[in-house]
Formats: structure tokens, C-alpha cells, sequence
């Protein structure tokens, strides 16, 4: 459905452009869900907007690569162009509903937006389909909460009206920017579940970005390690969970709290601090932290290796010893 090539993302600052995304690949499949995980600061976010052109102006920069949908590159689209498939085509979940939502308008004359740009120049009919996908989301007497405005509304439920906005024109791809933030837990459930079942309903593919594992083992198919504005590993989320191959992947992992673990055991950390963008290392990116770097690693960046049916980027993973969370 979607494909991301070699994208390259950037941002004038004080300091000069620097890269906040580095290269990254992947792609996702109808009825699929991709996870992209890591830390703050890797690029998770930014590379939704790329896809969505959302970067901020005049800062923000799609410097190279391609975001093939459709037959069409996205980067080389016109604003104009743009606008017919965002919301349309690709619809996105964005973080904070509660600053995705305007605060000054109600939740129906916002939905209907939507409808009024893709579907409908009849305002009254663009608020009845604004009801009906309220309904679909699961928010009760939808015909009562399209006239009241988001401060009314809980957190659960404005999360719910901004998914409602990015499935209303029944997308083929919607990217889900840490859909469950600041939510309590019997929230995330819902709306994870409500996901998927709308996801089955649908058959649209979902990017999903996160940095809960959790949320990645419980939700996807497939997912996208990253670091430091580049893909650490990639493949089928059974795999990548099974037998992680490179060091980051499993630092990750195995930070992971267990119950099983006895009682005043420390938790596993990962060393040291990502490195600042303004700079970042010569080789591998992970290599101030990684526990398992040799000589090689401070000298080029690695290539894109095969470990067994994922692809991994380090130059030592055959080499690591059987992974054990």
C-alpha cells in the first residue's frame, strides 16, 4: 500500500541543517500493521509528517528518497495534489487529541470538515455522516456529542473523535502517532482494540508508531526499528521479538519489566545517551552505547544484512550470542 525509500528529512537550526532522519525504508501491506518503535528523538514522528507532508515550514525538509502510494510519489506531489489524498487516502492519528482538536468549534462542525473537502458540499449531510462515524467509533448518542465542543468530552472519547476524523472517508493507509498517550490503561486497551476491529472492518493498512513494546507485540505485524534517525532492524514482529539481531533491538527488549524476576532486581538499562544530531558518529550510530562494538563500527555505518528472515544493520550480529530477555 505504502512504500518508503532512502527518505531523508531535515531541519534548518541554529546549528545548521541537520539530518533528523537518515535514509529509512520500509513499507506496509494491505490489512497489515507496521510498528515503528524506538526512543524519543529517533525520528518516529517525523517521518509521519514527511509521509504526510506535514513538516513544519520553512524549517522542515524532505531532502531525498521517495514515499511511493498508489503509483505516485508523495514527496513530488503539489500542495493542491496533497490535499486530495490526505484525510482522503491516508488518514493520520495524531497524539494529543487534545491539541488536534480545535478548541473553539464543536466536535461535528470539525468532523464535518473532513466530509465537506472529500465527500459533500451539504453541510447537513456532512454533519449526519459526522454522527454516523462517531457511532462507529463507539461514542454514545453521537447526534448529542456533535454539538458539543472537546472540553466536554473525556480523554478516551476525544481520542476516539480524532480516529473517527482519520477513518472518515474510509482511507486505505492511516498512520497512528502514539495513539494511546496519556491514557490510562483500560483506555489504551479500547482504543487498541477498537483499532483493529475497525482495521478488519476496513482492511485499510496501519502504521502505527510507538515506543511500548507492548503496544507492538499486542498489535502488529511487522515492525521498524529505529535509532538516531535511521532503521536499526526490520522484519515480521514474531521474529524480531523471538530472536532480535541487533544490540539496541535487544536492549530494548530486555528492559522489558518482568513480573518473574525476583524481588529488588535491577532493571536493565542501556548505557549512555543517544548522540546529538549536530553529532552524530561516522559509523554505526549505536556504537557509544553498544556493548558488542568492535573497530569496524566507528568506521562506517553498517550495510543491510539478512538474519534469518528480518534485515538487520550492524556489522557484528552474527557474531552476539543467544539473545535471552
Amino acid at each position: 500500500m505504502l512504500e518508503v525509500r532512502d527518505l531523508v528529512t531535515s531541519f534548518d537550526t541554529d546549528s545548521g541543517r541537520l539530518k533528523a532522519v537518515d535514509g529509512v525504508s520500509f513499507s506496509v501491506r494491505r490489512g497489515r500493521t507496521l510498528g515503528i518503535v524506538g526512543e524519543s528523538g529517533c525520528g518516529k514522528s517525523v517521518t509521519a509528517f514527511s509521509i504526510m507532508q506535514l513538516l513544519p515550514r520553512p524549517m522542515g525538509h524532505v531532502d531525498g528518497g521517495q514515499v511511493l502510494f498508489e503509483g505516485r510519489d508523495l514527496t513530488q506531489l503539489p500542495a493542491e495534489e496533497m490535499l486530495k489524498i490526505r484525510g482522503n487516502r491516508i488518514g493520520m492519528i495524531f497524539q494529543e487529541p487534545m491539541t488536534a482538536l480545535n478548541p473553539l468549534h464543536t466536535v461535528g462542525r470539525q468532523l464535518s470538515e473532513v466530509f465537506l473537502l472529500h465527500k459533500t458540499s451539504d453541510r447537513r449531510a456532512a454533519l449526519a455522516m459526522s454522527a454516523e462515524i462517531l457511532g462507529k467509533v463507539g461514542i454514545p448518542s453521537p447526534e448529542v456529542r456533535v454539538g458539543e465542543y472537546p472540553h466536554q468530552l473525556s480523554g478516551g472519547m476525544r481520542q476516539r473523535v480524532v480516529i473517527a476524523m482519520a477513518l472518515a472517508c474510509k482511507p486505505s493507509v492511516v498512520i497512528a502517532d502514539e495513539p494511546t498517550t496519556a491514557l490510562d490503561v483500560t483506555i489504551q486497551a479500547q482504543i487498541l482494540e477498537l483499532m483493529q476491529s475497525l482495521q478488519d472492518e476496513m482492511g485499510m493498512a496501519i502504521i502505527l508508531i510507538t515506543h511500548d513494546l507492548g503496544v507492538i507485540a499486542e498489535m502488529c505485524d511487522d515492525v521498524v526499528v529505529m535509532y538516531a534517525g535511521r532503521v536499526a532492524e526490520v522484519g515480521p514482529v514474531t521474529q524480531i521479538f523471538a530472536a532480535p539481531s541487533h544490540p539496541y533491538t535487544r536492549g530494548l527488549l530486555a528492559s522489558i519489566p518482568r513480573l518473574e524476576r525476583p524481588r529488588k532486581t535491577r532493571l536493565n538499562v542501556i548505557e549512555g545517551l543517544v548522540p546529538p544530531l549536530n553529532q552524530m558518529p561516522a559509523g554505526c550510530r549505536f556504537q557509544n552505547r553498544c556493548p558488542f562494538r568492535a573497530p569496524i563500527c566507528a568506521q562506517q555505518p553498517p550495510d543491510e544484512l539478512v538474519a534469518t528472515d528480518h534485515h538487520v544493520f550492524c556489522h557484528r550480529w552474527r557474531e552476539l550470542p543467544v539473545f535471552h530477555a
